[in-house]
């Protein structure tokens, strides 16, 4: 076939969502993975659980099977941890990194195979700015996304000489379900941290419910696929959130950390 393919895990809201739309409408053969079933769309929805080996595995090789190619895949699979780190069980902290972090693992060890094979291929990755800043209460969350971006870096050199680019998408705040489907943990009474919990939870909650529009994440995905030397992180979202990058690398990290405490509600 000549349409190009591309897995998108994640494919059932947010993110994930409109990129399998933008790119279904660009011309590529989209296959959207999700736990939940999906209907209504032009493109082709596989129920995939990126916490299981095998789904994730027999999802890209039947992939691979019925089309003949595998070009891309776009791993977008991912909920959000908020809570003080003392009170987070551990068993919630792994369940967070399962999906997060293993769970895009999972996904690139069952697509370099076939790329390999095909001399070539492309592994897009939707990190965080909160994987690059760390976020107070979403301890985890930001322990996922910073695993994922050394994993990421670390992979793109390793399979570089068999013609695999690898990109690391990192956006800021986007007005998806996100905001909705995100677990909390609350601690016992008196709760130490209940006050600074929920002023800094109701911040982020609020800046997601006015975030940007997740097409424009979309648009990024498809123009990193579109060009031949992607780069390995693409940062998408507001100037003022996108500024922070530059200010943590630039700044004593005490006079960012003020500056970081004030935005984010702490």
């Amino acid at each position: 076939m000549d349409k190009r393919v591309i897995f998108i895990t994640g494919a059932s809201t947010g993110i994930g969502r409109a990129s399998a739309d933008q790119l279904e409408r660009s011309g590529w053969q989209v296959i959207g993975a999700s736990r939940r079933e999906v209907t209504g769309v032009a493109w082709q929805h596989r129920r995939v659980d990126v916490d299981d080996d095998a789904s994730v595995k027999s999802a890209i090789d039947a992939t691979y099977e019925e089309y003949g190619r595998l070009d891309a895949v776009l791993h977008c699979a991912g909920w959000g941890l908020a809570g003080a780190a003392e009170q987070t069980s551990i068993e919630a902290g792994k369940a967070q990194l399962e999906t997060n972090f293993w769970g895009a693992v999972r996904v690139a060890n069952a697509a370099i195979p076939i790329f390999r094979s095909n001399a070539g291929g492309r592994l897009v990755f939707i990190s965080s700015i909160g994987g690059l800043i760390a976020l107070p209460f979403q301890a985890f969350y930001s322990a996922s996304k910073f695993a994922l971006e050394g994993y990421a870096e670390a992979l793109s050199y390793e399979v570089a000489p068999h013609g695999v680019k690898v990109t690391l998408i990192e956006p800021g705040n986007f007005k998806t379900a996100f905001t909705q489907s995100r677990r909390m943990i609350n601690g016992p009474q008196p709760d130490v941290y209940a006050k600074a919990r929920d002023r800094a939870i109701s911040q982020m909650a609020h800046d997601e419910e006015h975030g940007a529009d997740p097409r424009s994440v979309a648009q990024s995905v498809e123009n990193v696929l579109s060009i031949a030397k992607p780069p390995i992180r693409v940062s998408v979202g507001k100037v003022d959130e996108r500024i922070g990058l530059v200010a943590k690398r630039l700044l004593p990290f005490s006079v960012f950390q003020r500056a970081a405490r004030s935005s984010l509600g702490v």
